[in-house]
């Protein structure tokens, strides 16, 4: 009887094994890694066009980055994502934008990042000087790769202080900015959305969350703003609630940012799990540090080439109305301001038709 009680706790422990390793399989599935590449009509590859991950060799770092492009000889663009640590692919992946018509697109995986992630890799190191140094690097090699005396760039977010740091200390390696969810003044900021979304839930009658937000008075205290800020999940939570965080129908960073970054074909288990990783960390790097205190506005007076901002009206991750404010004071040869009226924090994401639109505009069909 024992013996019959112990088989059969063996076939339930293996079918609910079974069943567990199928749900893994069907979720969270399995890859190879490789990029989708693009077909024609007939399903054959297009033969000018490019879908891969590339590496090179940067100062004793191997430094990653995805390359995608219906045709080579288009324009080369740099997107310098934002994180640090979250690849930009993966909201690519999730809200296609159809760049990679128009250009020739690199989402540059920072180092101690996503593709560039390594166990060895010291976070004293990665500074805002290290971080400009590889966008140079990385720049030079897709400008002698696809035979372009210059590229433009694209900053998102956290991207968008090492862009403009970058254009501004090396304008000769490029046509033009794209500002997309500028930061200028993040402190600032934090503290404006705290005050919005504050408010919001008094309006809503949410009790609760008013409660949470009174007790973490960020202005009062520098350890009260980092608790906000890299303890609490308060922050995330009502910005996804609210819709003025990564997007304005994105819920959760849980459902919507880690679970698909978990599912995503174009990288292997490894690599998925490599994002996190260096996500975790992320806050310690000095660069971080640097980009949550970055005044532009004192910094950043005049550029030597063309910017043009993308700003979603209803983003508080990085502000609105200080994106606004920054580009009535940046000096530049050319500059436009594109305001997104149904978008939060990921402007080109959320409206590709919209963007598709202003590129038209500015380059042609």
């Amino acid at each position: 009887m024992e013996r019959r009680k112990v088989k059969n706790m063996f076939i339930v422990v293996g079918v609910v094994g079974i069943v567990l390793l199928l749900f893994m399989y069907i979720v969270f599935p399995p890859s190879s890694g490789k990029m989708p590449q693009f077909r024609d009509e007939s399903g054959a590859v297009l033969p000018d066009s490019v879908s891969e991950k590339c590496y090179i060799d940067v100062d004793g770092g191997k430094i990653g980055m995805m390359i995608m492009a219906e045709n080579k000889n288009r324009p080369v663009l740099l997107l310098c994502g934002g994180g640090p640590g979250i690849s930009e692919y993966l909201l690519e992946d999730m809200y296609p934008t159809g760049l990679a018509e128009k250009f020739v697109v690199c989402y540059l995986e920072y180092r101690g990042t996503g593709l560039s992630y390594a166990s060895d890799c010291r976070t004293e190191d990665l500074t805002t000087e290290r971080y400009i140094a590889d966008v140079v690097a990385v720049t030079k090699y897709l400008s002698e790769r696809f035979q372009q005396e210059r590229i433009y760039i694209m900053g998102h977010s956290f991207g968008s202080y090492v862009a403009i740091k970058t254009v501004q200390d090396f304008p000769q390696y490029y046509h033009a900015y794209f500002a997309m969810s500028q930061m200028c003044n993040q402190k600032e900021s934090e503290y404006l959305a705290w005050e919005y979304m504050k408010e919001q839930y008094e309006q809503a009658g949410n009790k609760k969350m008013v409660e949470r937000f009174e007790a973490l008075p960020i202005r009062e205290s520098q350890e009260m703003y980092e608790q906000y800020m890299f303890s609490s999940m308060l922050r995330d939570t009502a910005m996804h609630e609210l819709g003025v965080g990564t997007t304005r129908d994105m819920d959760s960073v849980i459902t919507d940012i880690i679970f698909p970054s978990l599912r995503c074909k174009a990288f292997t288990w490894k690599e998925r799990i490599n994002i996190w990783r260096a996500k975790m960390i992320s806050s310690k790097f000095p660069i971080t540090y640097d980009a949550w205190n970055e005044n532009v506005f004192e910094e950043v007076k005049t550029l030597e080439i063309p910017i043009y901002f993308f700003a979603g009206k209803y983003d508080y991750t990085c502000c609105y109305s200080l994106q606004e404010e920054f580009y009535n004071q940046i000096e530049a040869p050319k500059k436009e301001f594109y305001v997104f009226e149904h978008a939060a924090h990921s402007p080109i994401f959320e409206c590709p038709e919209e963007a598709k639109e202003i590129f038209e505009q500015l380059f042609g069909e």
